[in-house]
């Protein structure tokens, strides 16, 4: 920092001085208005108290040519203030000064200490205020969908549904290396065909009746220069996973469709837990665990009577494909040794492939194992898959063309058991920066009913 950048102020602090029939610890708030309509000094003629039979005066002057930094010729006295305003308007960017100079800022060191102490107090109110407002440590985002659509397959529910779904991020990181994750999630979808869990379930569907709900709490920090640690009470297994192995979709549409291929493997539980990830080179390496009912006084955390679920991923990333591995136990909090969907082993593997053109090729395979099976209630072994394509910049920059077919549930290998499939097409269009139009048409096969067919308008606005 230049020499005088510490003890000068800026010459906007002349505007704080005039007129000086105020207290000397008070802020002239309408001189500071004043001097903002100008932000040099004009001329030398504007000043009273320093006479032009001063040395300091003839110094001014000279200094004032020299730096080239008022205009006009003396004509008239200053007050002691307003040449230190002027000697600080002169040096504030000078990194040495001569004899002559050291003599002005010693001759009215008591003025610019004034002056320097109201900007000073101003500029920390200004923070004061700007801290109020939010934290330096905090960046909040967020989005907004709006999603407009219907079904036709559903009995009862072939109408147009307009529901919405708003996210708040509030990322925190306190030495820039780590990051407090805090989201706040509402959303109005009902139980119908567009929900979280309806027959057509959305990936972007939340129903919390328009309460605020938290949707993330975690904190993930560094440990060491290859591994990477992460904590929270309502954390989700993708969050801990060091590399999620699917580009697809860019623009999510049917919830079925967003698992990598691997649903059972890659389940998305979501609850209080701890994972960590080893990153170096290609290589990623992952380990972690979920507790559904980490926050229950009677279950708890990987408990025999809480659902837990533990994964292992191995992960390469090269110059333009990603594949893993992944395997999760779930024991779906079964204590009675019974058959339970929710107790059993997985595993998948999934990869993407960028092509040169802006094409991605996404595909993966699950395999699950029920601890205990149960044919009468179809808890038995199980595969899906999924195969999609995204297309970036498709048609005009920053929109996306994605076609996708996988399992619309595991296929079990049962005679007369038809592999329903679920089918998906949609184009996102970036209408800016914070505006994406995504219109979209899908069909969900279901085994031994009716198949549903669809399509939506999907808005998402981001800030």
């Amino acid at each position: 920092m230049k020499l005088f950048q510490q003890l000068l102020v800026a010459p906007a602090a002349l505007g704080l001085l005039a007129p000086m029939a105020a207290n000397a610890a008070e802020l002239n708030i309408n001189g500071v208005s004043d001097y903002s309509a100008s932000s040099e000094v004009k001329s030398i003629s504007q000043f009273s108290d320093v006479y032009p039979t001063d040395w300091a005066y003839q110094a001014l002057t000279n200094l004032a040519k020299r730096h080239g930094c008022v205009a006009g010729s003396p004509s008239g006295s200053m007050t002691r203030y307003e040449a230190a305003a002027l000697l600080n308007s002169c040096l504030g960017n000078v990194a040495q000064v001569n004899e002559e100079e050291g003599r002005l800022i010693e001759e009215f060191g008591p003025e610019l200490a004034v002056i320097k102490g109201r900007v000073d107090g101003l500029e920390a109110r200004v923070g004061e205020f700007e801290a109020g407002v939010f934290s330096s440590t905090t960046k909040l985002s967020g989005t907004t969908a709006f999603v407009m659509g219907g079904v036709d397959g559903v009995s009862g529910s072939e109408a147009v549904h307009f529901t919405y779904d708003t996210k708040i991020d509030l990322d925190s990181s306190f030495t820039g290396e780590d990051l407090l994750k805090t989201r706040i999630r509402s959303g109005n979808f009902g139980s119908g065909p567009f929900s979280a869990t309806g027959s057509a379930a959305l990936e972007v569907a939340s129903s919390t009746s328009d309460a605020l709900q938290i949707d993330r709490s975690y904190y993930q920090f560094p440990v060491g220069e290859s591994l990477t640690a992460t904590v929270g009470a309502v954390v989700r297994q993708d969050d801990m996973l060091g590399v999620w192995p699917s580009a697809y979709p860019s623009d999510s549409i049917l919830d079925v469709l967003t698992y990598a291929g691997a649903n059972a493997a890659y389940s998305l539980a979501q609850g209080a837990g701890a994972g960590i990830t080893y990153a170096q080179d290609n290589l990623s390496a992952s380990l972690l665990f979920v507790s559904d009912e980490g926050s229950d006084a009677t279950q708890g955390v990987l408990t025999d009577e809480g659902s837990d679920d533990i994964t292992a991923q191995l992960a390469w990333v090269g110059d333009n494909f990603t594949v893993a591995a992944a395997y999760t136990t779930s024991d779906g909090g079964n204590t009675a040794n019974t058959a339970n969907a929710n107790d059993y082993d997985a595993w998948g593997i999934s990869g993407i492939f960028n092509l040169d053109n802006g094409i991605s090729l996404n595909a993966g395979m699950g395999w699950k194992t029920p601890e205990k099976e149960n044919d009468a209630s179809n808890i038995e072994d199980e595969t899906t898959w999924s195969f999609g394509v995204v297309w970036s910049d498709f048609g005009a920059e920053g929109n996306d063309l994605g076609v996708a077919i996988g399992t619309a549930e595991g296929h079990r290998d049962d005679s007369g058991y038809d592999d329903p499939l679920a089918y998906e097409l949609y184009y996102s269009m970036a209408v800016s920066d914070n505006v994406t139009v995504t219109p979209s048409f899908f069909s969900i096969e279901k085994d031994g009913a009716d198949d549903i067919t669809g399509g939506l308008v999907k808005t998402t606005f981001s800030f």
